[in-house]
């Protein structure tokens, strides 16, 4: 299957199986989104939403959190990884946000990467969720999935490298939902260390299966599922 095949099979499963993919986290405005994501790094989703409702409740603005202090922030983030460091950029991204940008979120990478605890994962994260922007979020999930798809080359070694070439090649218009369908294939079926293939819908387009079906019959001579 030629690349330009294997991504236009790949967007017409999802836009029929998934059309309105929307990330797991949950929020109410580009406020709470922007903390849910910070907060959300090298974390789950569902510790994240478990921890976000009151600090939604008691900082429920930027300019509440601004003025905060670490030792009163720091108890309703301790569940979550790297707590320290979540705590000082949630200030003081709050901070930047009420100083430089009047307590509204920016709507662009630049600006958003400027933020304390925002990188160019979290800032294609809220452009592409919030305002629909042809931004490609590259998570362990995306950069393992689009791998293994075939999506994307072997050789690439970085996220950007990945984001790169998924935005070359996906229509603009689906980008930012791109990124959702990639994430929740990585999250419930594709799975890092056993991917579930035998109930996987999209095999017929995978690299890693053909690579691997082919490699289980030229061991045994029979398709993988045939094996004793």
């Amino acid at each position: 299957m030629l690349k330009k095949e294997r991504f236009k099979a790949f967007v017409d499963h999802f836009a029929s199986e998934m059309p309105v993919p929307e990330t797991e986290l949950t929020y109410e405005n580009p406020y709470q989104l922007l903390v849910a994501v910070i907060l959300s790094a090298q974390c789950t989703d569902k510790r994240i939403n478990l921890v976000t409702p009151a600090i939604f409740r008691d900082f429920p603005s930027p300019e509440h959190l601004a003025l905060t202090t670490f030792d009163e922030l720091f108890p309703y983030i301790r569940s979550v990884s790297y707590p320290n460091n979540k705590t000082k950029h949630l200030i003081g991204m709050a901070k930047m946000l009420v100083e430089d940008f009047g307590g509204e979120i920016p709507s662009t990478v630049d600006e958003l990467v400027k933020l304390p605890g925002v990188g160019r994962k979290t800032a294609n994260v809220i452009t592409s969720v919030v305002w629909n922007q042809p931004n490609m979020a590259v998570d362990t999930h995306v950069f393992r999935v689009s791998k293994r798809l075939g999506l994307v080359t072997q050789s690439a070694k970085t996220p950007l490298e990945v984001e790169k070439q998924l935005t070359r090649h996906l229509p603009k218009e689906v980008i930012h939902k791109a990124h959702h369908w990639l994430i929740l294939h990585g999250r419930y079926t594709c799975l890092a260390r056993s991917p579930k293939c035998a109930t996987c819908t999209i095999t017929y387009l995978c690299r890693y299966f053909e690579k691997n079906k082919l490699q289980a019959e030229k061991t045994t001579g029979l398709p993988p599922n045939q094996n004793g």
